[in-house]
């Protein structure tokens, strides 16, 4: 008698909202477990952001302050918006990406779009990080508030509620200008670099015959160098950011009136005020943040991605 066959077919590739919808857990995860965990980084450095007079010890001695002055409790305020917000930009962001690359790469050709994959890394990250900054927004201006004024509200729903009642929806969105100006350029240089150096090391260590603990390793590599590039590009408006959240306007002020105030007022010096906190912070967590993406990624099965790089 003829021994049977057993034809043992591979699992099927996901597609379409059953892969994207992973990609936004994975992107959400990652986000606000990174931007949460550096939240006392983030606190220093929106104090000296906005009081560099008084946090002029850099970043160390910027914790120093903030605990001497205020007890460590204080190094967590802001931890509210912080985890929300990012956890809704984060799966824009990340989702929106892998879904624009995916419709670019389609609507030009897997070759065409292979040999224009800068010119797409580049769209996609902008056009996820404009959806994922409409989120992001009005849980971004609560944390600098509670961060800039720590006697504001109590937490998340009491600083949202406050400014709601007291200035109105178009208080949330008094930063969207310089969140689109500090996150889109930002998010570009994130994925652009990212993917860049991605490509150089499995150029040289194709991915196959790598462990995932090393596929970890060399995300992370990669993350930290697009973190500085990205930290680099945007810090001038993340400074701006922090400036127009931290008071409201006066009666009549425009925010475009204002932004022109405050970078007058700041200067390009001014403007990169922070820049070593924001370096050591921004670089640490998008590390954190692609190394997280891609073992979840990996876990959930969300394998069927567009894959441009050469």
């Amino acid at each position: 008698m003829a021994a049977a066959q057993v034809t043992l077919s591979e699992p099927k590739k996901l597609e379409g909202f059953s892969l994207y919808s992973r990609f936004a857990l994975a992107g959400a995860v990652c986000c606000s477990v990174t931007h949460g965990g550096l939240t006392p980084v983030d606190v220093v450095k929106t104090r000296i952001q906005l009081d560099p007079a008084t946090y002029n010890r850099g970043l160390i001695g910027g914790f120093r302050q903030v605990i001497q002055n205020e007890g460590a409790g204080a190094l967590l305020t802001g931890a509210g918006p912080t985890f929300a917000g990012y956890f809704l930009q984060g799966a824009l962001k990340f989702g929106g990406y892998e879904f624009f690359k995916a419709q670019f790469v389609n609507g030009l050709g897997a070759e065409t779009a292979s040999n224009n994959r800068t010119a797409i890394y580049l769209a996609s990250s902008a056009a996820a990080e404009f959806f994922a900054d409409i989120a992001l927004c009005p849980l971004e201006a609560t944390r600098i508030r509670l961060v800039s004024e720590p006697t504001y509200a109590n937490g998340l729903i009491g600083g949202f509620s406050k400014m709601l009642k007291n200035e109105g929806v178009g208080a949330f969105y008094a930063g969207f200008g310089p969140i689109l100006f500090k996150q889109i350029p930002y998010t570009m240089a994130k994925f652009v670099v990212f993917e860049k150096v991605s490509e150089a090391v499995f150029r040289q260590f194709p991915k196959e015959t790598l462990s995932d603990g090393m596929q970890t390793t060399a995300n992370l590599g990669s993350g930290l160098i697009a973190g500085f590039a990205a930290a680099i590009v945007s810090q001038p408006a993340d400074t701006m950011l922090s400036k127009i959240n931290k008071t409201k306007g006066l009666p009549g002020e425009g925010t475009t009136s204002r932004l022109i105030k405050i970078g007058r007022e700041l200067g390009l010096r001014g403007s990169y005020t922070g820049i070593g906190a924001r370096l050591f912070m921004v670089g640490t967590l998008t590390a954190g943040q692609f190394a997280i993406y891609g073992d979840l990624k990996k876990a959930m099965g969300a394998t069927g991605g567009v894959e441009i790089a050469k």
